[in-house]
């Protein structure tokens, strides 16, 4: 269930965006668009609205500085790949030292 979008978010210009994926991209393009437009007194995020629960201006910030969908599974692909390494490195690690240790 959805919560009704509250009267701070219909407060002067208004633009509405139906994000699916990239919410921190659209938000920082629209930041880069406004500050470049000279539009930050009057175009700036006032809330949102996201999987059914509304947001202020904080809120929407802090939601579109956490990672995007792509960069997580970048993120556990590379860890998935570098767990095998690492065992690998510690299974190799006694036989390198006795190696040593002889020549």
């Amino acid at each position: 269930e959805y919560a009704p979008i509250g009267d701070q978010f219909l407060t002067g210009a208004n633009m509405w965006f139906f994000i699916e994926e990239d919410i921190g991209g659209t938000v920082k393009t629209w930041n880069q668009f406004v500050k470049e437009a000279g539009l930050k007194d009057t175009h700036s995020i006032l809330g949102g609205n996201i999987e059914g629960v509304n947001y202020d201006t904080k809120g929407v910030d802090a939601i579109s500085k956490l990672p995007s969908k792509m960069e997580l599974i970048a993120q556990i692909a590379g860890a998935v790949k570098a767990v095998p390494t690492k065992v690998a490195r510690v299974v190799k690690a006694p036989g390198m030292k006795v190696a040593r240790a002889i020549k």
